[in-house]
C-alpha cells in the first residue's frame, strides 16, 4: 500500500484577491515598475525577459506619475503606451482617461464594467 500525497497542482477555486500583469523588460517597463513598486499592496518581480507586477485587491496605474518618472511631458503616457508595454494581465482591467485600474474581484469593478450585482429572479 502506498501513501497518497497532496499534489501541488491540484485545482483550487478559491478567490486569490490578486490582480496584475507582465511588462516588457525595457525602459518603459522599468519606469512603470519603479512607480508601481512604491504602492504598499503591489509586488514587482524583475525577471530576465519580463517584469511581473502583482497587486492585492485593487491598484492603479496613474499616467501622470509615469510621465513624471520618465521625465516626459504631461500626456505622454496613456492607455495605448500601457498596452504596448504590457504582455498579459489577470483580474479586471479598466482604462480611464488618466489611469488604468486593476481589480482582483469583478464585483469591485462593477460600476466601470456594467457588471450587474442584482440577483435574477
Amino acid at each position: 500500500m502506498t501513501a497518497s500525497t497532496t499534489s501541488p497542482f491540484k485545482s483550487d477555486s478559491t478567490a486569490s484577491n490578486m490582480c496584475g500583469f507582465t511588462l516588457m523588460n525595457n525602459q518603459i517597463g522599468a519606469v512603470m515598475a519603479d512607480v508601481l513598486d512604491r504602492q504598499d499592496n503591489v509586488t514587482v518581480q524583475n525577471l530576465p525577459s519580463m517584469i511581473r507586477v502583482d497587486g492585492v485587491g485593487k491598484f492603479e496605474v496613474v499616467y501622470a506619475e509615469m510621465d513624471e518618472e520618465a521625465g516626459e511631458e504631461e500626456g505622454w503616457f496613456d492607455a495605448a503606451e500601457f498596452e504596448e508595454n504590457m504582455s498579459t494581465h489577470y483580474g479586471r482591467m479598466v482604462h480611464l482617461d488618466d489611469r488604468t485600474i486593476m481589480f482582483a474581484n469583478p464585483e469591485d469593478a462593477a460600476e466601470y464594467i456594467d457588471f450587474d450585482l442584482k440577483p435574477i429572479g
